[in-house]
């Protein structure tokens, strides 16, 4: 079979003899495929006619008049070299047809044996499609080795960039699940410590409370400095347990518009007394800088707790630079103090210092957590500052270098639009005012703790108060069915049972018109708005401190609502 192509088969016959030619041209009837034959006798026409792809298979005489054979070879090979070349001829000897076979002929016939033709142009074009399979193979072969290294860097930096796809992945997930530890452990310390604030508040309500009243009976020098060294490790108690509650974010925030960098001037001083002279102070500070909405006492407590810590890891002497800056965050956070994406009234506070290592880094705002010696430092400073930020609604930001020092961003909340200017406080009543003559304020003291209530007691008495008092809310609300005509009610927020808010709401319910003064040694925010609680002044916060709970008291009785209660009471009494 031929099957070179679907066509008929293509030839260019080299013949001078017409007879042979016929003879030839009949014995390719043989074939049983359609032939076309291009018949040449000169060199210049087949040199015209030897054309690479124009034939399928070249047939030639090897002795021609002008011509031979031999140079029709080298004529085919040069220019239509992959075409087969057989030699037909009726004189060419075995000796002679070797030697055109080395010389690049694919085969030869006589034609004496014309009957051998069929089969040899069948063979030659079996070989010839054989050699450009090869060919094909080969070239193919060899694009895919030139290719090869290229496909195999391309498939190594697809696998380079699936695994660092893998990596990132994974430690996106190992942050992940340390950012949620981390939460879960100071969730949990938050819910422990702010307890044990609760607990220690009242403690220390009692302490200081019966110190004060010590001091009126004690007459000796020496044990009025033992009261006064007692008061002062109250005072440190009650402060302990205020960075507590921050830290665990419970504590009662009043956030108003407050420039941070006339904060930073006017702390200067207390900032290089609370330091020392062998630290200098440098402070850049925005000069179009927003204002920040944040607890302007809190914010001040900060600052001066990251300068202190910033001056004790200075340990001889170095720089301390206060700068402010308004900040947009783009970037989600890595860590749980940073900010969230937004825009922020940026204050840091940057050290010269000896810098934190990952394993201070990691614990750095845990309580009572310091690398301090013994007795240097309570571990709250930061945990304070943690608490006061997030509670804020803001973050912290740490870049730290061992050996260099320490750089700790605090990231607050700006005032969005016109900033209201805010309300003037209203004149303190102090004393017992507005009331008939003869008739004294009458009080409602509620909390559970014995010790609490007779020192709240005693002091609301020696004020000029009627004061009476309930051990728990259903006892409380007992006493007002008894007798409405109580003036304040003095609740204590967090009780077993019946807690202060749920207490208010019933008062409320009952008898709308009575104001209630709440006093607490710890409160939720959320907790306090939801009992209705509005503004500092509705609070009195344990362990009472510069007679804060006798203004607030007389504070609450000279407000509008006291007032009218009040004169309602009076009419009801005339009557």
């Amino acid at each position: 079979m031929i099957g070179a192509s679907a066509g008929p088969l293509r030839i260019l016959h080299l013949e001078d003899s017409d007879l042979d030619a016929e003879l030839i041209e009949a014995e390719l009837d043989n074939l049983g495929h359609p032939v076309v034959i291009e018949r040449v006798i000169t060199r210049d026409g087949f040199a015209a006619a030897a054309v690479a792809g124009r034939h399928d298979i070249i047939l030639a005489d090897y002795v021609l008049p002008t011509f031979d054979g031999v140079s029709a070879l080298g004529i085919a090979r040069q220019q239509c070299p992959d075409t087969p070349f057989i030699f037909c001829s009726g004189t060419l000897g075995e000796e002679v047809a070797v030697e055109a076979l080395k010389n690049g002929a694919t085969d030869y016939v006589t034609k004496q044996r014309l009957d051998r033709m069929c089969r040899t142009i069948v063979r030659a074009l079996a070989e010839a499609r054989a050699r450009e399979d090869k060919r094909a193979a080969e070239a193919a072969l060899k694009a895919l080795n030139d290719t090869l290294e290229t496909r195999i860097a391309e498939r190594t930096r697809e696998l380079a960039e699936a695994n660092a796809a893998l990596e990132a992945q994974i430690t996106e997930r190992e942050r992940a699940e340390d950012a949620l530890r981390l939460v879960q452990r100071l969730d949990a310390v938050g819910q422990l410590t702010s307890g044990v604030a609760h607990d220690f508040n009242n403690l220390l309500t009692v302490i200081a409370g019966n110190i004060e009243f010590l001091e009126r009976a004690v007459t000796d020098e020496r044990s009025r400095r033992r009261l006064d060294m007692m008061r002062g490790a109250a005072a440190r108690g009650a402060d302990l347990t205020a960075q507590l509650l921050a830290f665990s974010r419970r504590q009662r925030l009043a956030p108003t518009p407050v420039s941070l960098n006339r904060t930073v001037v006017s702390m200067r001083d207390l900032l290089q007394s609370s330091i020392g002279g062998a630290i200098r102070i440098e402070t850049t500070l925005q000069q179009d800088l927003w204002p920040a909405l944040v607890d302007a006492t809190q914010i001040e407590l900060v600052i001066l707790n990251l300068a202190i810590n910033a001056r004790d890891a200075m340990a001889v002497g170095g720089r301390l630079t206060i700068e402010t800056a308004n900040v947009i965050v783009t970037v989600n956070p890595t860590r749980p103090e940073q900010p969230q994406p937004g825009e922020y009234v940026m204050i840091s506070v940057s050290d010269t210092g000896t810098g934190m290592t990952p394993d201070v880094m990691s614990r750095v705002f845990e309580p009572f957590f310091t690398t301090k010696e013994t007795g240097k430092g309570s571990g709250l400073g930061l945990a304070q500052v943690y608490g006061f930020v997030k509670q804020s609604g803001g973050g912290v930001r740490i870049d730290t270098v061992l050996g260099e020092g320490t750089s700790i961003k605090v990231y607050l909340p700006r005032v969005e639009g016109a900033v209201a200017a805010l309300p003037e406080s209203g004149p303190v009543v102090e004393g017992i005012r507005g009331y008939a003559p003869g008739r004294e304020p009458v009080l409602l003291v509620v909390d559970d703790d014995a010790g609490v209530r007779e020192v709240t007691v005693t002091r609301l008495s020696e004020a000029g108060y009627t004061v009476h008092e309930a051990a728990s809310g259903l006892q409380a609300l007992a006493f007002l069915e008894a007798e409405p005509n109580v003036d304040l009610v003095v609740l204590d927020f967090a009780m077993p049972g019946m807690n202060g808010a749920e207490v208010a709401t019933e008062i409320r319910k009952r008898w709308p018109a009575v104001p209630i003064l709440f006093v607490t040694g710890f409160a939720e925010t959320a907790a306090l708005d939801r009992a209705g609680v509005t503004g500092a002044d509705a609070i009195v916060l344990k362990p009472f401190r510069d007679g804060e709970l006798e203004r607030k008291v007389s504070a609450a009785l000279a407000s509008p609502v006291a007032a009218g209660l009040r004169l309602v009471s009076d009419r009801s009494r005339q009557g």
